[in-house]
């Protein structure tokens, strides 16, 4: 149950009776509202408020000899309303209107001619803030010009109840005003957007639970276009009010009070456990990543072929390839060494020490390398719009690059057929390819290319494509997930927008295990993440 079900929970019990016991000694509530009957009629003798042309007393039909559970006079009409009372309440309390508890009439303020400075302050429907509270600083000053206009049982009074009566998102908010909000004691009135619920001090607190109870119902019950939802007076003033003797009421609304602040503990430990379901997943997955890439995930076997190995088998490879023309030699080919476990790095001859920018140790028989060293990267071609066609080779855009899988069947484009045989067959996908997305929002997606029809790279794509037996490609995809890969990009961003090619990934900087780790390393991954998924949808 959540905080807010558990308030809901109290409140329910309080309206039908149940959060407190009933005292036979208690003055029954049919006294109570004789005497607010009273006191209204005083008021309207006196011209403080209009009669109420729909005044109602509702009674139980047994007390009248009728044959109805609950039955309500209006003038001289009677009329059964067993069937909307909405539950059974103990004997001792009695049923009625919400207008005929205001001692003013029930209705929204005027709209408001503001100012920079007065002696007035408007209540608006904002300052009624969604945490229960009451903000007076948002509240802005009414014009001089129109002060005249608010007799004086317009002005906010100590204990006023105050219904959000418009707008989306605010409509049906309940708010309890007090002296207390109002450090200034500046005269306050309500604005347009607000209506104003006036009961006597004595049950006013009482009311204003009821209404929170109602504050879900008051929410749906909002008329007009979405955008200009409008909760109106008379559906506040029917409301069905049940009444307690007041000594019952002051007990329920203790008892409220002595709950709410274990219900609000309960609310912030509930939201910090939702905050902690929320992301904890997220941070594990991270962490299971950069164990993996730190060689911790798995143990390390002597009996494994040393990553330095593999790296000479991919160099041995990548020169075959280069003299067959398959591939350009790249000048600023990078071979690290290491020596008494600092890694150097030479280039065209020249040597210098990575120990500043590898971030963290890895086990002897793994090698820092380049992301070129182990892969051969690719660019997407620039595909102008002129060259889309509706059927032909079919074109791998961002769009269809979604994080861990790739959808062909998104914002489908194509290239002649010839054309793409003439100028761009290698930029043929193959499977086992990782693809990536590597400009604008989307930058950094990844997945692996498990598609057999034809398909090439388009502008913002990449490809990374790996040697034979020399490097696991599902171990450089979790690898392309962490922060170690994602930061070495970032920190090569030049301008505000994301846009990586072939020169940001080849200085990327990666921990290669020897193959045979890197197979237990995605074994393992792959049989943690379904659990860390698990996690996530309980």
């Amino acid at each position: 149950m959540t905080a807010q079900q558990l308030k809901n929970s109290i409140l329910q019990m309080a309206v039908q009776g149940k959060l407190v016991p009933q005292d036979p000694n208690d003055e029954p509530a049919s006294i109570l509202l004789q005497r607010i009957k009273a006191e209204k009629q005083e008021l309207i003798k006196t011209g403080k408020i209009k009669k109420d042309k729909k005044s109602s007393e509702i009674f139980r039909g047994a007390t009248h000899n009728l044959p109805y559970a609950y039955c309500e006079q209006i003038g001289k009409e009677i009329r059964d309303i067993s069937d909307e009372i909405p539950f059974e309440i103990p004997e001792s309390w009695e049923w009625c209107r919400l207008s005929d508890l205001a001692i003013k009439e029930i209705k929204r303020g005027k709209s408001p001619v503001y100012a920079d400075s007065g002696s007035v302050l408007v209540f608006a429907q904002k300052c009624n803030v969604k945490t229960g509270r009451i903000n007076i600083t948002l509240a802005k000053y009414l014009s001089d010009s129109v002060i005249s206009k608010y007799p004086q049982e317009e002005y906010m009074q100590d204990r006023d109840i105050i219904v959000n009566s418009t707008g989306t998102g605010t409509l049906g908010r309940i708010g309890l005003y007090s002296d207390r909000d109002n450090p200034n004691n500046l005269p306050l009135v309500p604005d347009s957007h607000v209506t104003i619920v006036r009961v006597c001090k004595s049950i006013s607190q009482y009311i204003y639970y009821i209404l929170k109870w109602y504050q879900p119902y008051l929410e749906e019950s909002g008329e007009g276009s979405t955008k200009q939802k409008e909760l109106k007076a008379d559906r506040i003033k029917e409301l069905f009010i049940p009444i307690p003797p007041l000594a019952e009421q002051h007990r329920i609304v203790a008892k409220i009070e002595e709950l709410l602040p274990y219900i609000e503990r309960y609310g912030k430990a509930e939201e910090h456990l939702t905050t902690l379901n929320t992301t904890f997943p997220e941070a594990l997955k991270k962490s299971i990543l950069q164990e993996a890439v730190q060689g911790k995930l798995v143990p390390q076997n002597p009996d494994d072929e040393p990553a330095s190995v593999l790296l000479e088998r991919i160099r041995a490879e990548k020169q075959e390839l280069i003299k067959q023309g398959k591939i350009k030699q790249n000048k600023n080919e990078s071979v690290i060494i290491t020596r008494d476990k600092i890694p150097y790095e030479i280039i065209d001859g020249k040597e210098r020490c990575l120990a500043d920018e590898v971030p963290f140790e890895i086990p002897d028989s793994w090698c820092w390398c380049r992301l070129s060293n182990v892969s051969i990267i690719q660019e997407g071609a620039g595909i102008r719009t002129y060259q889309y066609r509706t059927s032909g080779t079919q074109i791998l855009t961002v769009t269809n690059i979604l994080e861990g899988s790739v959808d062909m069947k998104k914002a489908t484009k194509y290239i002649a057929t010839e054309e793409y045989l003439d100028k761009y067959q290698h930029l043929t996908l193959n499977i086992g390819d990782i693809v990536s997305s590597c400009s604008g929002a989307s930058w950094g997606k990844t997945a692996i290319w498990d598609y057999g029809d034809t398909v090439m790279l388009n502008t913002s794509t990449l490809r990374l494509r790996f040697f034979n037996d020399t490097a696991y490609n599902m171990y450089l995809y979790w690898l392309t997930k962490t922060p170690l890969f994602k930061n070495q990009l970032i920190a090569q961003l030049s301008g505000m927008q994301p846009n990586f090619g072939y020169s940001h990934y080849s200085k990327v900087l990666i921990p290669l295990p020897p193959l045979a780790e890197q197979h237990r390393i995605v074994a393992k991954i792959e049989e943690i993440m379904p659990m860390i998924e698990r996690l996530t949808q309980r």
